[in-house]
């Protein structure tokens, strides 16, 4: 018999991006595996006027209601009008905010959009970015001393998306590929600076994942070597050997997110934290 799905609606009510309400509505709802959620995010919130049209909505469509609004009068209407409704709520920050207030005692300023501030920390992701983007692919091998990490590994080993993440993170971060027979940068060799680190996978895992790429319409690709379990077995010993060669960490990314594998790599150098 057929497994079917409940759907459900969940309200994502924020004055800012909504980034963090989303992350944490999809963290707790991929933990109920017979639900699925309905997602109405409203981010910008930050007066009565906006609001009242987002109540409205919940009204005709009830289900769960997570916000995150900094304004005491804001929240206060959004609790009412919710417990009016009968729709349950969340005011994801509260309880955050109370410890913190509890253990440094003292209160918030309760600044909205406090986190997307452009200060020193924000250009310096942005910096982090650029660097990642420009870096991508074995680009520019000439500035890897200026690099915090350098990903290498065969295709199909998520360099890209990983340099991509810690780059969210202000972290600069350069990746390479892995082919055998073709010599890495020098300048990687005479790097001093930067965490070197090698991603690796099972044959089966990088197989599938190459069979699902998208080809192109290059005619000199090679398909079937590109797929080929041996091929690929054959890759990951060369990768392997390197890394071991060179004394550089390898972390095997076969069931880890990118999100794990990124706090891998940080955790190799504590001053990436």
């Amino acid at each position: 018999m057929e497994n079917r799905k409940n759907f459900f609606h969940l309200h994502l009510i924020s004055d800012s991006t909504g980034d963090t309400l989303v992350s944490a509505g999809r963290a707790a709802a991929v933990q109920f595996t017979n639900a699925v959620p309905v997602e109405h995010v409203y981010p910008l919130i930050r007066n009565r006027r906006q609001l009242l049209p987002v109540l409205e909505e919940i009204d005709e469509t009830p289900g769960i209601v997570i916000y995150t609004i900094m304004d005491a009068e804001l929240a206060a209407l959004i609790e009412t009008r919710c417990l009016e409704m009968g729709v349950p709520t969340i005011n994801l920050l509260e309880p955050v905010m109370t410890v913190f207030q509890k253990f440094l005692g003292a209160p918030s300023h309760r600044r909205v959009g406090a986190q997307h501030i452009l200060n020193a920390e924000y250009f310096a992701r942005i910096e982090a970015l650029n660097f990642a983007m420009d870096h991508d692919d074995g680009q520019l091998p000439e500035d890897y001393e200026d690099a915090d990490v350098v990903i290498i590994g065969i295709s199909r080993t998520s360099k890209t998306p990983t340099s991509i993440y810690l780059a969210n993170r202000g972290i600069k971060a350069a990746n390479i590929p892995i082919v055998p027979g073709v010599e890495l940068p020098p300048a990687l060799l005479t790097a001093t600076r930067p965490v070197i680190v090698g991603l690796v996978a099972t044959t089966d895992r990088i197989s599938q994942v190459r069979e699902n790429r998208e080809l192109g319409s290059s005619v000199s690709y090679d398909h079937g070597h590109y797929i080929d379990r041996a091929a690929i077995n054959e890759e990951l010993k060369y990768a392997r050997a390197l890394c071991t060669r060179h004394n550089w960490p390898i972390i095997d990314v076969t069931r880890r997110s990118i999100e794990e594998t990124a706090a891998a790599i940080v955790a190799l150098r504590p001053r990436l934290r």
